[in-house]
């Protein structure tokens, strides 16, 4: 038989090589920002007491849900602090924030571009399926390569694996706003850009959070590969109980996780519900009308009656010229 055997891996190998000789500067650079905004969002997170940040959580949760998430928040936190993972905790949201932050940045306009572009939605597809479906770890070795151990790793890994929910929720939400509603934007003279700033990104908010939602909880899933390749905080413990075979550390490693977890689960989602409610509510008090039966009806009043505000903005008399 034959022994023939594609050299892939070698390929790979050979590509961040060459990435590795000629773009070197630019990674140091990238290095520097990423690790410049893990220090400031850290050290925000660090210089207060602990009490300091738990109170303004617990009034951002009952802001955005209520008393009860206000209690979790603060028996939750309370219970990081007491086992003595309160820094292991703050050094794991720095990572998840600056991730979440910049996943977000990225995966946001690509969604736009997708929903915009059959085109660009066929290419994406691919990849956002490659993004999603390789293991977690397998990023690792590129990223230590190209950045060195330490928590930039951990960020870039984070990006990698929790970018594609954000893209495909974005352009989801886009695709799912009523052509009809589009249509009645077209037709009060609004251009592309205003209707996709007043009326389909505004609509599609809901979606667009969920997709948040999910890549913040894959941020925080990353947490212990981010342990893994020298960034600390929880997953350093998490992977510290693992060569250990300490049961009792890594169960409040692992828990603080969890609760970081569902306070950022509960927060991001109470703002994609409320942006849902306020929307609703500005579409019925704009029109004047009392709430209309369907939600399509709903997204027509809202669409045509922004569009008919852009287009008395454009031909307003200026201040000051003759009748």
């Amino acid at each position: 038989m034959m022994d023939f055997r594609i050299p892939l891996g070698q390929w790979v190998e050979d590509f961040v090589d060459i990435l590795t000789d000629t773009l070197q500067p630019l990674f140091d650079v990238l290095r520097a920002v990423f690790l410049g905004l893990y220090d400031l969002v850290n050290l925000i997170l660090q210089a207060p007491p602990f009490w300091v940040i738990i109170l303004v959580v617990a009034v951002l949760g009952f802001l955005a849900t209520g008393w009860k998430l206000a209690v979790g928040v603060i028996v939750g936190f309370g219970l990081i602090f007491a086992v003595d993972q309160w820094e292991n905790a703050m050094d794991s949201l720095s990572l998840v924030l600056v991730a979440s932050f910049l996943a977000v940045l990225i995966s946001v306009p690509l969604g736009i571009l997708g929903a915009r572009s059959d085109a660009a939605s066929r290419i994406l597809k691919p990849i956002l399926d490659f993004l999603q479906t390789m293991p977690a770890f397998v990023y690792l070795i590129p990223a230590l390569i190209l950045f060195r151990v330490g928590v930039v790793p951990g960020i870039v890994a984070t990006i990698i694996f929790a970018l594609a929910p954000g893209v495909r929720l974005t352009e989801l939400g886009i695709r799912g706003v009523d052509k009809e509603v589009v249509e009645a934007g077209h037709a009060f003279g609004s251009s592309p850009f205003r209707i996709l700033r007043q009326i389909q990104l505004p609509l599609a908010m809901p979606s667009i959070m969920a997709g948040v939602n999910q890549v913040i909880m894959l941020s925080l899933s990353m947490v212990v590969i981010a342990g893994m390749v020298g960034a600390g905080g929880l997953g350093g413990d998490v992977v510290a109980s693992l060569n250990r075979i300490d049961i009792g550390l890594g169960f409040e490693a692992g828990l603080s996780v969890v609760i970081l977890a569902i306070v950022l689960d509960r927060l991001t989602a109470s703002l994609g519900n409320r942006k849902k409610r306020a929307k609703k509510a500005d579409a019925v008090t704009s029109a004047g009308q009392p709430t209309p039966e369907s939600p399509k009806d709903r997204q027509l009043i809202a669409a045509s009656t922004t569009a008919d505000l852009d287009a008395d903005s454009d031909t307003r008399t200026p201040q000051g010229a003759s009748a």
